[in-house]
């Protein structure tokens, strides 16, 4: 099950793919629809049918972020985050490969298309809460244990957090 935290700017983000979809583009497809429905046989229409088709679409998408917006649970920056890994953090860890990873603990919804985000959920965002620069984090993987060791950790003031 998924942790229903969200940061600000994830939420606003969420927000405003809702009242474009809402506003703008399903009164434009709907017109679409409408005036390819006129046009008479719907079966060989295929204006009508890539239509109603991209009008459920954009109707499934609705319901789902008007239910994840009423669920979801908004955390903005705390001054006592500072030092340790919590929700909104960039983090930068590195193994004794020294290969680096830098990423941001965000909520699930605000995963997507970002391959700078990994949920909260995740195992290495479970193993990395409250850690410490130079502490070591165990990660459990598939594979085996994966260690890493914290760089950095920072926070966008003002924006979203714990």
């Amino acid at each position: 099950m998924k942790t229903p935290l969200i940061t600000r700017a994830g939420y606003e983000a969420l927000k405003a793919e809702l009242d474009e979809l809402w506003r703008r583009e399903r009164p434009e497809v709907t017109k679409k629809v409408t005036w390819a429905a006129s046009l008479g046989d719907r079966s060989e229409n295929a204006d009508y049918q890539y239509n109603k088709k991209r009008l459920r679409e954009i109707d499934r998408r609705v319901r789902y972020l008007r239910k994840c917006l009423e669920h979801l649970k908004v955390v903005d920056y705390s001054p006592q985050q500072e030092g340790r890994v919590f929700f909104g953090a960039w983090v930068t860890v590195e193994n004794d490969d020294e290969a680096t990873k830098r990423f941001r603990v965000v909520g699930y919804d605000e995963i997507f298309d970002r391959n700078d985000y990994i949920s909260i959920d995740s195992p290495m965002a479970r193993a990395l809460l409250k850690k410490s620069v130079d502490d070591e984090v165990v990660v459990k993987t598939p594979k085996g244990d994966a260690v890493w060791y914290v760089t950095k950790i920072e926070y966008e003031q003002g924006h979203s957090a714990v």
